[in-house]
């Protein structure tokens, strides 16, 4: 009997444990170990709920032991925990990417990306922060679908190129990029640290921008704190050196006196170099160009907020040397960045944002036949770097252009400094349940200053860079802008199956620009300054005039977003854009762009198929405005130069300026996109694709004029047509394969035409970039091909023999056994220049890039890459003077019948061989691995109780190796001109990276 009352003793004393209420304490932390606060906690299948305090600790009463706590909070995977017993409990949040990325900005507003109509692509923080990049440009490149970037140098500091969706006008074909809403047209001056998110509008949907918009969007969003977070700390830096990723095979001194001297007997000349067993193999002047260079930087984030309010400040200091001529060739930057917003009133909101920024930079001649790498590639390997008396030694011999590098390195004293100041400020207002009103206003303000000091200096016989009178030349220029946005919004859902959102709005932007500029003379190098200087000049001040711009927008737009059920979507713009730099007749213009999409994963048909998580098509079409022309273009002006003679004196005065021409209109580019959006395999796998078409109408060119029209330039006319089509890929797929691994890759392409329709000029053609000493420019714009295509001849093989030559049409008497052979392509028996033709041009024909993403426990790596395909490079690095070093090529030169087919003789005679032929264009196709990275994050038991919430510790290598055929320094780079581009001039390389990092959050 006592044996089973026990037992009803016990059952019932475990049923009253089991079923009494306890009260739970707990934190909660993202994952990297920061509290969050607001995160919902409900116990489930019940009411009885709580939210997280300030710093993430909550209390929670009347549960039981085995009961189910759900924890939710947005942007991070809603989390369930079994409560066991009364301990205090620890959860960690983990962000739901997938939910973070559904946000996207595009312009006057946001929209999920299940609603977007239009092409935009977003490329997040963790990317950025992968490639470790010094410009923003940098991480654009092959990370989004559409956008090519082509580096215009690799010196420190140096910008790039972005064209979106190829290039469209001959003219200013630079994106819109706002900052926050800041108007920024120098990436250069923001650190990508700050970076949050980068969201690129690529069709009609950028209408909304309007004129300024006709190239592309751009939209940086930097990082700032949320509402009720504690103050959090990060410090990120890194550090590292940087090193050529080449250099270009050229002859070493036995190699170069013995080709030299077969020059000269081919020439009929004496052979300067009548021993050579003695030169071995002379001066590498690219090795003593070349430096190992030093790049650091620190950048430190603050961010937090309040019940009602949310702030940030970051700073950042970066200083990089360059490659070459190290800390001669020196970028330094400073950074400030703060923010603050707060909520007034429940429907009352101000926002505001300030940005000081700093950059100073060395340079040195670049790009040219003038720069360091081009006197590297041509001096002779015979010279030494100084001579006996130890002064350095003089380029003797070599041609007007070719000077001692080292020595021009050293007599170099260039520098520009770039203050810059840029502030937001909005206020919006909630009203009757549906209305937003909301007025911007941003700002720039900026100083740009450079100070040349130009020694007395002597490097040889005839030399272009002699100086006889030392000088000095400061400029300081001012740019001021602002633009002010005034719109009201109206929001509304009807019946949870009208979604209405309707934008009615205006803007007016001005920006202006003072220049002023000095140079004096006799200025010593112990006090290169102005203050010692003599017969200073302004030259400014001589012509009786300040430079100065001023322009101006005066827009209204609006815009019509409705969907029905999420399923069927539409939006529509309407915006008119007036100009100052049109005539009265032209001065507004009216661009009008619409879209549509269909959500068909959310079709009855298709919403429990378990394949698709998501399926959309979208398709989008507009027509954007364009003015980037100089101001009043329509009008005659007195801004030109004159020299006028008075009482047997020269006097500097003004004189008329470019024609005018009062009937020029807005540039009008008409755009469309058809896309389809996918998402399957349980939101693993996602693949975007898009055809597009843009054509550029009244294009806004300058054309070639006569001289004898005796003014100061050619007008601007509307004179051409430039059509770009392609298509784009991207395809990713992430997955986390257990707790301790996860895996990301993703790849895209853009295959794209180029094709000018029309040009409506004299001559029907336009002209750009230089070749050689002398020669015709080599790129044109002409109908039927792509813009800035190479026109010049088309080789076939070299003369073996003289009876070759004699049954051949050729250039001109001189032609001999061993010249390149040009074709005849109109077959007239005479080579002349109707004989020239289409031999290659700068525009690839796809780009694409391939990104790679692994964590497995602590450790996480990543490696990127980017190819472009079908594109030529004018090679134009060779000075083809009888002394100048050559590249060995030349070691496969033509001596005779049978030696070789492809490589001409030499000479130091007359030869048709350095005439621009498709001998000196190669394929500059590339795949370049553009960033490896190794990082290990270290857990929360190694700090214990201090203040660390996280630390990483990592290494980086940017640009680790490029696969190109092509035998210059860098593939990748471009002058960036649309007509003139792709002529490589001893390009500056883009650098290999070395770097060790570490990231901490406090």
């Amino acid at each position: 009997m006592r044996h089973y009352l026990f037992k009803i003793l016990t059952l019932f004393f475990v049923s009253y444990a089991s079923a009494q209420s306890i009260e739970i304490k707990g934190n909660v932390k993202d994952g990297s170990g920061i509290p969050i606060p607001g995160v919902n906690i409900l116990q489930k299948n019940t009411s009885n709920g709580t939210v997280s305090d300030f710093d993430g600790n909550f209390t929670i009463s009347n549960i039981e032991i085995g009961a189910t706590l759900t924890l939710s909070y947005i942007g991070f995977v809603t989390q369930d925990v079994v409560v066991t017993s009364d301990a205090f409990l620890e959860v960690q949040l983990q962000e739901d990417l997938a939910k973070l990325d559904e946000v996207v900005v595009i312009g006057y507003g946001t929209q999920t990306k299940k609603e977007i109509t239009g092409a935009v692509s977003v490329l997040g923080a963790e990317t950025i922060e992968a490639l470790k990049p010094t410009r923003i440009e940098q991480a654009l490149q092959g990370q989004v679908a559409g956008v090519n970037i082509t580096s215009q140098s690799g010196s420190p500091g140096a910008g790039a190129t972005i064209n979106i969706r190829g290039v469209s006008t001959n003219g200013d074909s630079r994106p819109l990029i706002l900052v926050d809403g800041n108007v920024i047209e120098d990436l250069s001056v923001i650190n990508p640290n700050d970076i949050e998110s980068i969201n690129i509008l690529k069709d009609a949907t950028a209408g909304i921008y309007g004129v300024r918009a006709a190239n592309g969007v751009i939209l940086i969003k930097t990082k700032t704190g949320r509402k009720e977070m504690p103050l959090q700390v990060e410090y990120n830096a890194y550090g590292g050196f940087q090193q050529t990723t080449r250099k270009i095979p050229v002859l070493n001194a036995t190699e170069y006196a013995l080709i030299v001297n077969e020059a000269h007997a081919a020439g009929g000349s004496a052979i300067p170099f009548p021993d050579v067993s003695n030169l071995g193999a002379g001066t590498d002047w690219q090795d003593k160009v070349f430096k190992n260079a030093f790049i650091t930087n620190h950048n430190i984030l603050f961010k937090g907020g309040t019940k009602n309010s949310y702030y940030s400040y970051s700073g950042s200091f970066l200083t990089q040397d360059g490659i070459v001529g190290g800390p001669r060739s020196n970028f330094t930057r400073f950074t400030n960045n703060i923010s603050y917003n707060i909520d007034f009133l429940k429907n009352f909101k101000f926002t505001s944002g300030l940005m000081l920024i700093r950059t100073s930079k060395r340079n040195l001649p670049e790009n040219s036949n003038s720069s360091v790498l081009f006197n590297a590639l041509n001096m002779a390997p015979t010279f030494s770097v100084r001579d006996e008396d130890g002064a350095y030694t003089l380029a003797e011999g070599l041609g007007g252009e070719v000077i001692n590098p080292l020595a021009q390195i050293d007599d170099t004293y260039d520098r520009g400094k770039v203050m810059k100041l840029s502030g937001n400020a909005g206020l919006s207002y909630n009203f009757l349940d549906h209305f937003t009103a909301q007025a911007n206003i941003q700002w720039n303000y900026s100083e740009v200053s450079s100070n040349i000091f130009n020694p007395v200096a002597y490097f040889g016989s005839g030399k272009n860079s002699n100086v006889d009178r030392s000088s000095i030349v400061t400029t300081l220029d001012h740019y001021r802008d602002y633009t002010f946005d005034a719109f009201v919004k109206y929001q509304n859902s009807i019946n949870d199956t009208h979604n209405i959102n309707v934008l009615l709005g205006t803007s007016v932007f001005k920006t202006t620009g003072e220049f002023s500029g000095l140079t004096g003379y006799d200025v010593t190098i112990a006090h290169p300054s102005m203050d010692v200087a003599s017969d200073i000049e302004d030259r400014y001040e001589a012509q009786g005039r300040n430079p100065t711009f001023d322009s101006r927008l005066l827009s209204y737009f609006t815009r019509l977003q409705y969907d029905y059920k999420g399923k069927y979507l539409f939006s529509a713009v309407l915006r008119r854009d007036g100009s100052t730099k049109f005539g009265p007749e032209n001065k507004f213009g009216f661009f009008p762009s619409g879209s549509i999409g269909w959500v068909a994963s959310d079709e009855p048909f298709l919403s429990e198929s378990k394949f698709f998580d998501l399926l959309k098509f979208r398709a989008s079409y507009g027509i954007l405005g364009n003015d980037r022309i100089p101001d009043y273009r329509f009008v005659s002006l007195l801004n030109g130069e004159g020299t006028y003679i008075f009482n047997n004196q020269e006097v500097f005065g003004v004189a008329s300026g470019a024609i005018s021409n009062p009937g020029i209109k807005w540039e009008k580019q008409k755009t469309l996109d058809i896309g389809v959006d996918m998402r399957f395999a349980d939101n693993k796998i996602d693949v975007t694709a898009d055809y597009f078409k843009k054509r550029t109408e009244d294009l806004l060119v300058i054309p070639q004029v006569s001289g004898l029209l005796g003014t100061g330039g050619a007008p601007v006319i509307n004179g051409g047509i430039i059509e770009n089509s392609g298509f784009e890929f991207a395809i990713g797929y992430t997955d986390n394969f257990s707790d301790d691994f996860k895996f990301s890759v993703r790849y895209n392409v853009t295959a794209l035409k180029n094709e000018v329709i029309s040009v409506n000029t004299d001559g029907d053609f336009l002209t750009g970039g230089v070749f050689g000493i002398g020669q015709p420019t080599p790129s044109r714009m002409e109908a039927g091909y792509p813009i800035g295509y190479y026109r010049g001849y088309k080789t076939d093989g070299v003369f073996q023999n003289e009876e070759e030559v004699a049954n051949y049409p050729t250039i001109d008497n001189r032609v001999q056994s061993g010249d390149l052979k040009f074709v005849d392509i109109n077959n007239d028996g005479i080579i002349d220049d109707e004989d020239k033709t289409n031999i290659g041009d700068p525009i690839p024909d796809a780009t694409m890039g391939l990104n790679l993403s692994m964590d497995y426990k602590n450790f996480d790596f990543s490696a990127y890459a980017f190819a472009s395909v079908g594109n030529e490079i004018i090679r134009n690095y060779e000075r083809n003077q009888a002394l100048t070093n050559k590249t060995v090529y030349y070691l496969d030169r033509w001596t005779g019948e049978g030696s070789t087919n492809s490589t001409p003789r030499v000479t130091t005679g007359a030869t048709s061989n350095i005439l621009f032929s498709d001998f000196y264009v190669e394929d500059g196709s590339f795949v370049r691995l553009q960033n490896v990275q190794l990082g290990y994050t270290f857990g929360d038991k190694v700090f214990g109780n201090s203040k660390i919430n996280k630390l990483r510790l990592y290494v980086s290598a940017n640009n680790l190796f490029t696969l190109t055929k092509y035998s210059g320094y860098d593939p990748t780079a471009s002058s960036g001109a649309p007509i003139g581009g792709g002529i490589d001039q001893g390009f500056y390389p883009s650098a290999r990276t070395y770097l060790f990092g570490v990231n901490l959050k406090f």
